[in-house]
């Protein structure tokens, strides 16, 4: 098992919303930090309700004000879990649990991203969801790598890592961005999809082969079809075949009515990927 180097510290979100909510990336995230002997920091805050003026009245203040404090027992209780596992795992963690309102908690956290080397966060297929929120502001606003976790992966591995290649600055931002994870893989693939776009133009993925060698990387280039388009599928289904254990993309966004909307391949494997995903902006 190769040691990771370069990755010092580590920030984990996770957003306290229900009693005993399902999360892989506390686990995983402490044992990647174990592997690469980092700091963690873990962000779980707890969204603070607030009423509109217009409808408060004493009966609606006292349900707001017992909800509030029913998450703030659920944030405490989130963080005795969470140092009780970094303590077991050996990991030195610091654990913050702010209450706040939906969007300072948002920004909080993106002010948090950009003290990092990397940022681990649950998946969320909602796109209206809190969490994806956080995915987004990470991806969008940090200029920080991110891993999006799926709920089986509890633990970090990169023995097998698939890098998807398209030639634009955003998958070379991710592929050296991910450069400390692909040093302590076993294999690097370099996978480019045709069948969506025409490829004739862009730099191909063997064209890296040279230059990660300089990095101590050796690759192996392959390009895979995709199906009436479907890039992201492609990419799910050649992840399953070949037993990886992380995929390596850049995060897409279009800019639409001052809105930053996630691109089509990126939103469809934020909804469903079977193994964690390294992103970057």
């Amino acid at each position: 098992m190769r040691q990771i180097r370069d990755i010092e510290n580590i920030l984990i979100g996770l957003t306290v919303e229900a009693k005993e909510e399902p999360t892989a990336a506390i686990s995983y995230g402490l044992s990647l930090a174990k592997r690469a002997n980092a700091q963690v920091t873990v962000y779980a805050p707890s969204a603070k309700l607030v009423l509109p003026h217009a409808f408060v009245s004493g009966t609606a203040a006292g349900i707001v004000a017992a909800e509030n404090r029913y998450l703030e027992e659920l944030a405490r209780t989130a963080v005795g879990r969470i140092q009780d596992q970094a303590k077991e795992a050996g990991v030195e963690a610091t654990v913050a649990s702010p209450q706040l309102k939906r969007l300072k908690l948002v920004e909080g956290f993106t002010k948090e991203t950009r003290l990092h080397d990397l940022c681990i966060l649950d998946s969320e297929s909602q796109a209206l969801d809190i969490d994806r929120d956080l995915i987004e502001a990470a991806l969008l606003d940090s200029g920080r790598p991110l891993i999006v976790v799926p709920p089986e992966s509890k633990t970090f591995s990169a023995r097998h890592v698939v890098v998807a290649w398209d030639g634009s600055g955003k998958a070379a931002r991710a592929l050296f961005d991910a450069l400390p994870i692909l040093h302590a893989a076993e294999t690097v693939e370099v996978v480019q999809v045709e069948g969506e776009k025409d490829l004739a133009n862009i730099l191909p993925g063997s064209a890296l082969a040279a230059h990660l060698l300089a990095h101590r990387i050796e690759i192996v280039a392959k390009t895979i079809g995709a199906r009436d388009g479907d890039v992201a599928e492609a990419l799910r289904q050649h992840a399953d075949r070949s037993s990886a254990d992380l995929i390596v993309m850049g995060g897409f966004a279009h800019a639409r009515i001052r809105q930053l909307i996630l691109g089509g391949v990126t939103q469809s494997m934020l909804r469903h990927c079977p193994v964690p995903l390294f992103l970057s902006h």
